[in-house]
């Protein structure tokens, strides 16, 4: 039973948090941040020029900028600062991906956190040093190398009409959630389709749901939503689970779970107010099949935000930024770590470990060609 508007949130159909509705239309389900808020409202109803396009909006000259506000982003902030650089911080939202995370139990010496309250750590620690954040920015436009015959400096302007210039460059964005990408995903997003099973799973308690990917992301969603709605179902790809072992035999303990293998997943169901169900195929049989239930949860994978990059740095087909052994990238005085990178196993102490490694490179390079 949901405690308060309950009968406006059945009316309207909601079935994720938070949603943004305009004349009981759906604009937004999901997590999602100020800037993209007001983007989408600038879109719905248009903007107004106003003073902001007169003044100075020049954040000034830094050494290090970092760009991004995960453990990797605080990391190489923290690293820069203490090697004596001026250092600033671009942050759409302090945490990153870690804001979506539940229970974290592999952080090296701490037993156990969750991810807000690691986010706020990360936000205390880095405000116990003198680094300018810039927050609820994001990044338009970085100087391409081809107009920089050195290392620096570099021009960075912000979505905002902010520009600001650096001689170093640590791009730590991280990823967001990979989407299916088949009919239904979207028409069904905050009636049925969830990406973040912390936020949605209380509005499918009792209830038949499929979690779709058979990673540690996807088993982990499974196991915390086992304990709320009435039935799971985990469906993978390949012809088994991905995940770690330990969190498979946690999965398979369960007796509201089942595991579905060698599935693809072809289409979401609905009755045009909500999900009903979903179409599959067995991959051993070649037949189509369709699967009844009420809520469809996405845990596929991420994808690297870094398409501001493009044409700037050198990426993966995937959108990973291409870095070395140190952190470089392709381009002179640019950086980047965490899971916007081609560094694998995306997990938050490698983010942590590489965000300091980049940092203490680009202080390298800035010995390197400061003036004697």
């Amino acid at each position: 039973q949901l405690p308060a508007f309950g009968e406006e949130i059945n009316r309207i159909g909601i079935q994720g948090v938070p949603s943004l509705v305009v004349n009981s239309k759906m604009i937004h389900s999901g997590r999602i941040t100020l800037l993209d808020l007001i983007a989408k409202l600038e879109l719905l109803y248009g903007t107004v020029e106003g003073e902001s396009s007169t003044r100075d909006m020049n954040l000034g000259h830094f050494d290090t900028v970092v760009i991004g506000g995960g453990p990797a982003g605080a990391s190489a902030a923290i690293y820069s600062v203490r090697k004596g650089l001026k250092t600033a911080m671009i942050v759409d939202k302090m945490g990153g991906q870690v804001q979506e995370t539940k229970g974290i139990e592999n952080l090296i010496s701490v037993p156990y956190t969750e991810g807000p309250q690691l986010a706020a750590q990360l936000s205390q620690h880095v405000a116990s040093y003198p680094i300018q954040l810039f927050e609820n920015r994001k990044v338009k436009f970085i100087e391409p190398v081809k107009l920089i015959e050195t290392h620096g400096p570099r021009r960075i302007d912000l979505e905002s009409g902010e520009p600001l210039t650096a001689q170093s460059v640590i791009v730590t964005t991280g990823a967001k959630w990979r989407e299916l990408g088949i009919p239904g995903e979207k028409e069904y997003l905050g009636r049925g389709v969830a990406f973040c099973p912390h936020c949605d799973g209380p509005f499918y308690k009792g209830k038949k749901i499929a979690v779709i990917g058979g990673g540690n992301s996807g088993v982990e969603a499974a196991i915390d939503l086992a304990g709320i709605v009435g039935e799971v179902v985990v469906i993978e790809y390949n012809d088994q689970l991905k995940a770690d072992q330990i969190l498979i035999n946690k999965l398979q303990s369960l007796k509201n779970v089942t595991i579905m293998t060698s599935v693809r997943t072809e289409k979401i169901l609905g009755d045009g107010q909500k999900v009903n169900g979903l179409e599959y195929l067995d991959r051993r049989t070649e037949q189509k099949q369709t699967l009844a239930l009420d809520g469809v949860f996405v845990q596929i994978g991420l994808i690297p935000n870094s398409q501001f990059l493009k044409g700037v740095v050198d990426l993966t087909p995937f959108g990973e930024v291409i870095v070395d052994t140190k952190g470089r990238t392709s381009a002179k005085g640019i950086y980047a770590a965490g899971d916007v990178t081609t560094t694998p196993f995306k997990q938050i102490i490698i983010a942590m470990g590489e965000g300091a490694k980049a940092a203490l490179a680009a202080f390298e390079d800035h010995m390197l060609h400061s003036p004697a």
